[in-house]
């Protein structure tokens, strides 16, 4: 592990942890070429993302622009970003214009996406789900395109089966879902006609302090709410290692576009997690339900074979995340929905 503090005091330290590159991204940029663009890039990876790849660049003493684009709703992130080093272009990407205005980059990191609020609002899921990467993907033709993707296009798999393969059958459930598999078929779609080297990314959960899977149990646990065993299994990531391996995975782009399944290796079981923050915060614990005999569960073992095994253990992740919760620190109040089975999010 790369030294990181016991626990962490504030957003800053968090921030720094997040964003430090890893030897094997640094040499990476070395010898890459081609600048970066982040589309999305005010989500929450986003920031910390083009901050690993920017601290990397600066380390490989290599000059590459960094740039995000979005629609920076919050200027504090914009600023932020800025005061990193890192350019920002501000509009609204599924503004056929805006989109036909950004810059010609040889390296597209594809961070943009609807899931919250699905149920009800189902056209603008489509619209930013499907429709506009498959204008992201005709735009930047030339480019090498990093797509992020979700777990959630595959079928639950059985509880001890491992969790999906990229080659198995994808199997959506819900409209959030098969927008999502839209966005990998207008990706692919692309990459085909056009000869564009993708790789898509089916991330499935990363966390960190302020928001995630952990942290959704966490707050029940600290609340004293009884948490639903029913989704009993997840597959959780640091979101740092989860930056570095996807940014990594540039390298990886192929037409026809490739497929990386991106987490944990472990099959989490929620009730053991709970279980450990209500000691670490002195809470007691209140379950119900039973597990069900299957989850959102996908299989790693060809991201770790090829981009490495994540560096930070599971248990560091939820004892960082109960100590950051008990002191009351800031979250970024969105539930993660793990635990949902009939894809309404």
């Amino acid at each position: 592990m790369k030294n990181y503090p016991k626990y962490f005091s504030n957003e800053e330290e968090l921030e720094e942890a997040l964003s430090r590159p890893t030897p094997k991204l640094v040499k990476m940029m070395k010898e890459l070429d081609g600048d970066f663009m982040l589309l999305g890039v005010a989500g929450k990876m986003g920031v910390s993302m083009a901050r690993m790849a920017k601290r990397a660049c600066d380390e490989a003493g290599v000059s590459k622009k960094i740039i995000g684009v979005s629609r920076f709703s919050s200027p504090e992130q914009q600023s932020f970003l800025e005061e990193s080093g890192i350019e920002t272009i501000k509009g609204d990407l599924l503004d056929l214009d805006f989109i036909k205005s950004l810059p010609d980059v040889k390296n597209i990191i594809y961070l943009a996406g609807m899931k919250f609020g699905t149920d009800g609002n189902e056209s603008y899921t489509w619209a930013m789900n499907s429709y506009l990467p498959g204008l992201v993907v005709d735009r930047f033709k030339n480019s090498r395109i990093v797509a992020f993707s979700t777990g959630c296009v595959y079928p639950l798999a059985k509880i001890n089966s491992g969790g999906c393969k990229e080659s198995d059958a994808t199997g959506p459930i819900g409209e959030y879902a098969e927008s999502c598999l839209g966005r990998e078929r207008l990706f692919e779609y692309g990459s085909l006609k056009n000869g564009t080297e993708v790789i898509l990314i089916r991330l499935n959960y990363a966390v960190e302090m302020r928001y995630g899977v952990l942290v959704d149990i966490a707050n029940k646990v600290k609340d004293g709410e009884t948490i639903d065993l029913t989704m009993g299994y997840a597959n959780v990531i640091w979101q740092g290692d989860a930056n570095d391996m996807i940014l990594r995975s540039i390298q990886l782009c192929s037409s026809p576009a490739n497929h990386l399944n991106v987490s944990g290796a472990e099959t989490v079981p929620v009730a053991g997690v709970a279980k450990k923050l209500g000691e670490i915060m002195g809470k007691a614990v209140k379950l119900t339900g039973k597990e069900a005999d299957s989850a959102l569960l996908v299989n790693t073992s060809k991201s770790h074979k090829i981009l490495g095994k994540p560096s930070v253990p599971l248990d560091q992740v939820i004892e960082w995340t109960g100590d950051w919760i008990d002191k009351g620190n800031r979250l970024l109040g969105k539930a993660t929905h793990f635990e949902v089975r009939d894809g309404k999010y």
